[in-house]
């Protein structure tokens, strides 16, 4: 009634284990009215309008376990282990209060007995893995569904019939009558009886329906909602002429209320007889309504009024409101923020803050509830301008706080002309808190991996994210203040590990980081595949530039070596073999004047010179 949350309950393993499904075990062996057995995450609201309070609770878990906690006494009362290797998708409990059925990412679904906390069956309910699963009303069927919907025999374990099911997983599967519309043939406890089912990323719920034969395994009807459903609840139809009544919260925060008759095949899909929307009032400051979401809704005992649960899931605010069918859209006015302030104003009493006199200078290191906003500290011409008169108020900046308190910023220097790590400490969080460049970039600047290691050592730990943010956001830019970005990122991730893996709402947080980095990373081997074929081309480049840049050199041929063409010489080289060895050192000499001859030649050609002896121009030929 209070919106104030009653307990809460933390698993000792909650982060290598976290919840991933609740179901409520019927209170004293018997269902709750109108309820085809319990819906899983049921509001602590319901609760009280039970007859015999609900205790235990089942939670699934992403290792396999399943946690039975007792509300009442506030501690956990057993844990079945020993069912699942992976992920429990849904758990639902059995009307005789001792049996629990759940299935898993693993392809099977367990019967458990909760008194012995043993395996009483498993079986392999799927191809891929089950993610929902209900249980008939006379609870002797059971419906599952991973992407195609199956209803068991629970006695046999077989398959009594196939339906269709959606493009993808399941998340919804629930009855939606107790009794057949057709009341002349004897029932059977199952046949003729309609069932919804709702699907993620899919807009339409379908209503199917339970034949004696098995020709048809396509829905009868369905509903369509603005966006994938995500919290369903429904008045059971138990009477002929009773409509169902169906609540469906979707993801983008509507909630649509359908009321229609059950009575055989629908091809059109029904729209919605209602929508109801909450916005904030938009008067104060801001004048645009913002939208809040809805969580969760339920309908009360008396089918004509519903619990509608709204605002963000830490604090989520109940209210019981009226059903009006009437008007097709409904948007209530809601001030969440009030409600809000009004809460944590009761809820926070042990914190105290100090009064501050007006005389008095603080500089804080950011503790969250004293930032406060500081002036972007300009030029120089400015800075002389912003200095105030002794009469006059308003924000100071960091530089006159430093001056209140005698710490002159060009001081405080170390002998190598850097500030010291503690004061880089500081620095870095008042950047951090004001949003200045300025300070920013002296810090985060930085190279000395020690003064990197020191500074985030010694920084508090409410400025990790943001400084977290600060460096995604510089990662983005330069590629050269990136490089510097990733050291700090080490020192981050090695020294508050610790921290950062108790944060709830870790994933979204480092998840632009991550696909930075993703992205960088893909292109490094295409970019040192083009390093190395431009630094090829460079080089070759480089190597004909070099060529080219040599000085001329002379360029006289120092040895030509010529074929004898002429006979005499041919003669003269048969008598050069028959010549003894001074002979034929005559003829060498007589060759070197020749090719001194020859070496002219070539020169004047050269320059040019086109007086050349006939029978040198033959021999040049």
């Amino acid at each position: 009634a209070s919106s104030r949350l009653q307990r809460e309950y933390v698993p000792s393993a909650h982060l290598s284990a976290a919840c991933t499904c609740l179901a409520w075990a019927p209170p004293g062996g018997r269902p709750p009215p109108n309820k085809d057995g319990p819906q899983r995450k049921k509001r602590k609201s319901e609760v009280v309008e039970v007859d015999k309070q609900l205790d235990i609770l089942a939670i699934g878990t992403a290792v396999g376990s399943i946690l039975l906690y007792s509300t009442v006494k506030g501690e956990l009362q057993s844990k079945l282990e020993g069912g699942h290797d992976n992920r429990v998708n849904c758990v639902r409990w059995h009307q005789d209060n001792c049996c629990l059925y759940s299935c898993s990412e693993d392809k099977h679904i367990v019967e458990w007995n909760t008194q012995t906390c043993k395996v009483k069956c498993k079986w392999k309910g799927d191809n891929s893995s089950v993610t929902s699963l209900c249980i008939s009303p006379d609870g002797k069927m059971l419906l599952s569904a991973g992407r195609t919907i199956k209803l068991w025999d629970l006695e046999t374990k077989e398959v009594y019939r196939h339906f269709t099911g959606h493009a993808t997983s399941v998340s919804s599967l629930m009855f939606t009558t107790v009794k057949p519309m057709n009341e002349n043939k004897p029932f059977d406890g199952i046949t003729g009886l309609y069932f919804l089912s709702g699907a993620i990323h899919d807009r339409l719920l379908s209503v199917w329906y339970i034949r004696s034969d098995r020709k048809e395994k396509n829905a009868v009807m369905s509903f369509t909602v603005t966006d994938e459903p995500t919290f369903i609840d429904l008045t059971v139809s138990e009477v002929k002429e009773e409509p169902v009544k169906l609540a469906v919260v979707c993801r983008d925060g509507q909630l649509h209320l359908f009321e229609h008759i059950l009575n055989g095949y629908c091809k059109k899909p029904l729209t919605s007889n209602c929508t109801i929307q909450i916005a904030t009032p938009g008067n104060d400051g801001d004048s645009t309504p913002k939208p809040v979401p809805i969580l969760a809704a339920a309908f009360c005992t008396d089918k004509q009024s519903l619990l509608l649960v709204y605002g963000n899931t830490l604090q989520p605010i109940i209210e019981k409101v009226s059903l009006n069918t009437t008007e097709s859209h409904m948007c209530l006015i809601r001030d969440v923020q009030k409600v809000l302030s009004l809460k944590t104003d009761v809820a926070l009493t042990k914190v105290k803050t100090p009064v501050v006199n007006s005389d008095t200078k603080v500089l804080v290191p950011g503790i969250p509830g004293h930032s406060t906003t500081v002036k972007t500290p300009s030029s120089g011409k400015e800075k002389k301008k912003n200095k105030r008169k002794p009469g006059e108020t308003g924000e100071e900046s960091i530089e006159e706080r430093l001056e209140a308190l005698d710490i002159d910023v060009s001081k405080v220097k170390t002998p190598g002309g850097l500030p010291q790590t503690d004061s880089f400490a500081v620095l870095l969080v008042q950047g951090l808190e004001s949003n200045d460049a300025e300070i920013l970039n002296r810090v985060l600047n930085t190279r000395k991996e020690n003064v990197i290691k020191n500074t985030v050592a010694r920084m508090p730990i409410h400025a990790v994210i943001p400084l977290l943010h600060e460096l995604t956001k510089r990662l983005q830019g330069n590629p050269y203040s990136a490089s510097l970005m990733v050291r700090w990122l080490k020192s981050v991730f090695t020294l508050h590990a610790s921290y950062l893996s108790t944060l709830p709402d870790l994933i979204p947080q480092l998840g632009m980081l991550y696909q930075l980095m993703e992205s960088r990373v893909k292109t490094l081997q295409k970019l040192s595949r083009l390093h190395g074929r431009l630094f090829i081309l460079v080089t070759q480049v480089a190597a004909s530039e070099a060529v080219q840049d040599v000085a001329e050199v002379n360029q006289t041929a120092k040895l030509v070596y010529e074929d004898e063409s002429s006979e005499e010489e041919g003669s003269d080289d048969e008598m050069i073999a028959d010549k003894d060895s001074d002979e034929n050192w005559d003829e060498d000499e007589e060759k070197e004047e020749q090719s001194d001859e020859q070496d002219m030649t070539v020169e004047k050609e050269i320059n040019g010179d086109s007086d050349l002896e006939p029978e040198n121009e033959s021999e040049e030929e």
